[in-house]
């Protein structure tokens, strides 16, 4: 898995988030919350993401996009070493659910720690 966050690996299908929240499970580590669901894509992509920061905490748009760039950059820099070795097609959604403005280094860090639980929780099955 290259290290792009290409237009086909997005998440944007308002039916497929839909049944994300519905079915899909969740780990967490604080800031960050991944909802996760097993399914399949005609893409011949592993994962598809996406990344959302609630307007109820960050009231400017400005705040939202640049965490929102942070975790996507997160995401893209880390999604090599964490899911080279998922053997089913998998949607994301990636929260951050904090309170305060993070700083790059502090989402990566919390980036990893939340792939190392996922891997760990869909290991276990």
């Amino acid at each position: 898995m290259s290290t792009t966050y290409s237009k086909k690996e997005k998440l944007k299908s308002k039916k497929l988030i839909d049944q994300l929240f519905t079915e899909g499970q969740s780990v967490s580590a604080f800031p960050l919350r991944l909802v996760y669901l097993s399914t399949a894509f005609e893409d011949d992509v592993i994962a598809k993401t996406g990344v959302s920061v609630s307007k109820r905490n960050f009231k400017t748009a400005v705040d939202r996009n640049r965490i929102k760039r942070l975790l996507r950059e997160s995401y893209r820099l880390n999604k090599a070493h964490f899911f080279n070795n998922l053997k089913t097609q998998h949607a994301f959604m990636i929260l951050y659910i904090g309170k305060d403005k993070p700083t790059f280094a502090q989402v990566e860090t919390r980036m990893k720690a939340l792939f190392e639980k996922f891997s760990s929780k869909t290991s276990d099955k």
